[in-house]
């Protein structure tokens, strides 16, 4: 095992929490100090330094910056007409005060099987600061459930990229994981999302954060429930046919090239989210008669919030790029061939230690099931146990998101968190889910 590295590795982590929580310097450039001070201990040259943070931040922000944009445009619109204060009336209605964090769960974890757990986030999140400012409590009560539904199931359930590539890796059962992934999926929505809500809101009061106060919200001016659900529901629907169409289940199928063209390309979240904003522009904006300068003015300021969300979320995006790099989640993960373990076990602590250095859960799943590979092949192990494994590398690759995920600093911008509040919440309900998971499975495998 190479000491400097892992040296490296252990003191770049360490520093960045020390620059963050301890000197409270700004996220994005102590992620950029850090990115440098890792790389120059690691002994990597000082060009390929800086091109691997060039290459981190672009190619995180090629997809996120765009759905970010995207997305606060969005919820700028939806916010304004008053649609999510109209559709947080309408859950409460059908939910009571009570349920409602698990009308959020629910939500989330239907939600996010077939769209990208970011794409839903940034959809769905504007319901969360309705519900927050109308019952007047705090934003975690709401938020943690949606976003507990939306984890586990982006990595739990096919057919999102992570579960699928592992099973593929493995050789596993795409219906056992779906099966297994449920069974293991909704104790950890349960736990980590309206249990641990429920306990972090009375520790931690947030005030929703909102583009602009609409003081004239008016219900019975505001636009229907129905209207909003569908306009939401549009570019769900729209990625759901595409990750469907796409995917292994409709391989046997033989689609007509111009069908499969027009699906691939207004089913892309960007496509998708265009149209969505498209509509929502003339539905909940022009058609309700405001004007388009008030629009305009409307989408300017909904960036606002967006452009720290796209500077810290490439800063971590350089961050992972340089910690890849470095090949540290290999060599320790390779480290733990030469031990004993449940295959179960090993698989959720490679992924767990991936996941930690490098922050990446779906590179994290596939590093742990390509190392896992070959401890399977040694042995003879059932479709349901190979299965089981997935769900387990699924959890460890789930576990403690930090300063080094994207997803940690998307979170905590949108839902205006400190830091510190960031780690007692999400990295809390991360952890949470992991650990719910692991124990799932194992219990499921001793029973098979």
């Amino acid at each position: 095992m190479d000491i400097q590295l892992l040296s490296a590795v252990l003191f770049g982590i360490v520093l960045l929490l020390f620059l963050i929580l301890r000197l409270k310097i700004q996220a994005f450039l102590a992620l950029l100090i850090v990115c440098i001070a890792v790389g120059m201990m690691a002994g990597m040259p000082a060009k390929e330094i800086l091109d691997t943070m060039k290459d981190g931040m672009g190619s995180t922000l090629g997809f996120v910056a765009t759905v970010v944009g995207l997305g606060a445009l969005f919820g700028g619109i939806l916010e304004q007409s008053g649609g999510a204060q109209r559709l947080a009336s309408f859950m409460l209605k059908k939910t009571g005060e009570k349920n409602a964090p698990w009308a959020m769960m629910i939500t989330g974890f239907v939600v996010a099987i077939p769209v990208f757990f970011d794409v839903a986030f940034i959809i769905l999140v504007p319901i969360t600061y309705a519900l927050s400012k109308r019952i007047g409590k705090s934003l975690l009560l709401y938020a943690i459930p949606l976003l507990a539904g939306l984890a586990i199931t982006h990595a739990f359930i096919p057919p999102t990229p992570g579960p699928i590539a592992v099973a593929d890796i493995l050789g596993a059962d795409l219906g056992w994981v779906i099966v297994y992934g449920f069974f293991a999926g909704l104790p950890a929505a349960i736990i980590a999302g309206p249990v641990f809500a429920k306990f972090l809101a009375k520790k931690i009061h947030v005030e929703p954060k909102v583009f602009e106060e609409n003081k004239s919200y008016d219900e019975k001016t505001a636009p229907s429930a129905a209207l909003i659900i569908s306009i939401i529901l549009i570019p769900i629907f729209l990625i759901v046919v595409n990750t469907l169409i796409t995917s292994p289940l409709f391989s046997k199928y033989e689609i007509p090239s111009g069908v499969l063209y027009t699906i691939e390309l207004v089913g892309h979240p960007f496509t998708a989210l265009i149209i969505a904003n498209l509509i929502a522009w003339y539905f909940l904006g022009v058609r309700r008669g405001m004007q388009k300068e008030y629009l305009l003015k409307v989408a300017t300021k909904s960036f606002q919030a967006a452009g720290i969300i796209i500077l810290l979320t490439g800063a971590g995006g350089a961050f992972k790029q340089i910690l890849i790099n470095t090949g540290a989640g290999e060599m320790i993960a390779e480290g733990l061939n030469n031990s004993f373990f449940n295959p179960l076990v090993f698989g959720f602590i490679v992924a767990a230690l991936v996941r930690i250095l490098q922050g990446s859960s779906t590179v994290a799943m596939i590093t742990a099931a390509g190392i896992t590979a070959p401890v399977l092949a040694q042995g003879m192990y059932s479709v349901q146990q190979v299965s089981l494994i997935v769900i387990a590398i699924a959890s460890g690759a789930t576990i403690l998101s930090h300063v080094n995920d994207s997803g940690f600093w998307l979170v905590g911008q949108y839902l205006g968190l400190t830091e510190k509040q960031t780690f007692k919440s999400w990295t809390m309900m991360t952890t949470i889910i992991a650990v719910v998971g692991l124990l799932m499975s194992l219990l499921m495998w001793f029973i098979l």
